[in-house]
């Protein structure tokens, strides 16, 4: 009987999910390929947004701003500064690398300010349930300076909206293990650090990305377009590129694109709509 009840309760947890406001993931499942799917960038920051949709906008470096159609605003990496407009993001992720990847300072009207790291040692845990936006961390280790390693002190956030998993590699500087892409899960949208020294060097984030199989790659944490191309010249036998020539994209679960896509968005500060 407790078997039986497990079981019903397995199949009901999406449609409890649905119910909370969140449309389920597949960050844990292999997605399904649909040929039908299409890429679709519609409105700037702020414009109203259908249920199953979500806006991502490239602010600076290696901040993105996330919105979903009910009116949340996540940011990655924050640094203090997203933009000359009064906007309070509902949850911001930071990352210890450099002080362009977090503020000591955060604006005390963020209800959520999530550290990549963790004060006291150890792994940062987070998993924050919004209701239509799940977000939850992954650790890895980053460089000290002197050859050896800080253990834990990157984290890999995911947001999980829309039915969409969006991931952002923070300030990546290893090869993930085994158990850390399964952590992870399939991501559909990986934003990536593309600078080649300061985060992974350009080979191994290709073979990175080439594992993660996300069906959108959004460069990040480049420093000239010389750099950028160097990325995207080394990503074109398995994805394609495109240059958008804009800071943002509106995606959902059933328009991302038919082959694994790299999109180039030129970062913009946040104004107000």
């Amino acid at each position: 009987m407790r078997f039986v009840l497990a079981f019903f309760m397995i199949l009901l947890l999406p449609q409890l999910a649905v119910a909370q406001g969140r449309i389920p993931s597949h960050c844990q499942a292999v997605a399904d390929a649909s040929p039908e799917l299409q890429f679709l960038q519609t409105a700037s920051y702020g414009a109203p947004l259908d249920s199953a949709r979500v806006r991502i906008h490239y602010v600076a470096h290696a901040s993105f701003a996330i919105e979903t159609a009910g009116g949340l605003l996540a940011v990655t990496d924050y640094a203090g500064f997203i933009g000359d407009a009064d906007i309070v993001p509902d949850v911001v992720t930071m990352n210890i690398a450099h002080e362009t990847h977090n503020t000591a300072f955060p604006d005390p009207r963020i209800p959520h300010v999530l550290k990549g790291w963790n004060p006291k040692g150890g792994p940062a845990v987070h998993r924050l349930d919004l209701g239509e936006m799940l977000v939850r961390n992954v650790t890895s280790n980053i460089r000290d300076g002197f050859g050896g390693a800080i253990r834990d002190g990157n984290s890999i956030f995911i947001f999980e909206v829309a039915g969409l998993c969006i991931g952002h590699l923070g300030h990546l500087h290893h090869e993930p293990a085994d158990e850390t892409y399964v952590a992870l899960g399939r991501l559909d949208v990986v934003m990536a650090p593309v600078d080649g020294g300061r985060t992974l060097d350009i080979p191994t984030l290709i073979q990175v990305l080439g594992r993660l199989k996300s069906s959108i790659v959004l460069p990040m944490h480049w420093f000239s377009d010389g750099g950028l191309g160097g990325f995207t010249a080394g990503m074109r036998d398995d994805f394609d590129v495109v240059e958008l020539g804009d800071s943002f994209i509106e995606i959902s679960l059933h328009s991302l694109p038919k082959r694994p896509t790299v999109m180039v968005l030129r970062p913009r500060y946040l104004q107000q709509p």
